[in-house]
């Protein structure tokens, strides 16, 4: 068997379209969904709280059942989730077989393995969950576009840098994800997706402590590994904040989950870090949107 997939190489049935992670969103027709990101031009030349005040009065700012689009909005990110966790099963089988066992740059110890194939068995469940959660709201399977932007991370050579762009990164979003789809599901009075989300943050909680402790134990004796690897989780951080979608902000649409993340190996410093991230993050998408629309 080949190691080391590219992208390219997963293999999909004929219910799934692929679409660039760049082009979905940075796809103007995205504005006004209030999933994530930005509106229009008016919010560029305002101050942040006129621009919170602009985001909640057009249902862009924090995901509620009082949403005019919610159901939608609330859909389209299960279905991401959903092919999130397809991602995650197979990014964390490919560590499982690509690397061979030592203490190489290219080599993982033996319990690492273990930890990704007690992961795989999480995130095959996870799809199980995610597949009659899209069932329950009304979602058919490929209703969505898939962005395979979590198995990308997932193909990176360096065992250290797939762990922190995976586990620490964009697990990490999936606690934020969770979170705020399991506080949906209870403002909505929809306790299967309440009970559902509330289960599977639980496992992304011990999926994230796992690359965080394993970022520190392979790069022990190598600060500048663990340097490069943190750097690489930050630009997955920043590329992976949805255009400030992500945030510490009170109308953020996806909050930062502070308490699940410490509980998973991130400090105060680290949370606070990925929180100024996603408000540049946020700056950078209303200034871009915003420019078309006054040309």
């Amino acid at each position: 068997m080949k190691k080391h997939l590219t992208v390219d190489d997963l293999a999909r049935d004929g219910r799934f379209a692929r679409v660039d992670f760049q082009d979905q969103f940075n796809d103007p027709r995205r504005r006004g969904l209030g999933a994530y990101g930005s509106d229009s031009a008016d919010l560029a030349g305002d101050d942040e709280e006129t621009r919170s005040e602009r985001r909640q009065a057009r249902g862009l700012g924090r995901m509620t059942p009082d949403m005019p689009n919610a159901p939608e909005a609330a859909r389209s990110l299960m279905h991401g989730i959903f092919v999130g966790e397809i991602q995650a099963l197979e990014g964390a089988g490919r560590t499982c077989f690509d690397f061979d066992l030592g203490d190489g740059a290219d080599q993982v110890p033996y319990a690492l393995k273990l930890d990704m194939a007690r992961q795989c068995w999480d995130e095959a469940r996870h799809c199980e969950i995610s597949v009659k959660l899209s069932e329950w709201m009304g979602t058919e399977l490929g209703e969505f576009a898939e962005s395979p932007f979590l198995f990308q991370a997932a193909c990176n050579p360096d065992p250290v840098l797939r762990l922190t762009g995976v586990n620490r990164a964009l697990e990490g979003l999936a606690i934020d994800v969770f979170n705020t789809m399991r506080d949906f599901g209870d403002k909505s009075g929809d306790p299967v997706l309440e009970f559902c989300e509330d289960w599977m943050l639980a496992d992304e909680v011990t999926h994230v402590k796992m690359g965080s402790d394993w970022l520190r134990r392979l790069t022990m004796n190598d600060p500048e590994r663990r340097e490069r690897a943190l750097e690489f989780q930050h630009v997955v951080d920043k590329l992976f904040s949805l255009g400030g979608g992500r945030g510490d902000e009170e109308d953020s649409p996806i909050r930062l989950a502070r308490r699940f993340r410490q509980l998973a190996g991130f400090s105060d410093e680290e949370i606070d870090e990925i929180g100024a991230v996603a408000k540049e993050a946020r700056v950078e998408a209303d200034a871009r949107y915003a420019a078309p629309a006054a040309q």
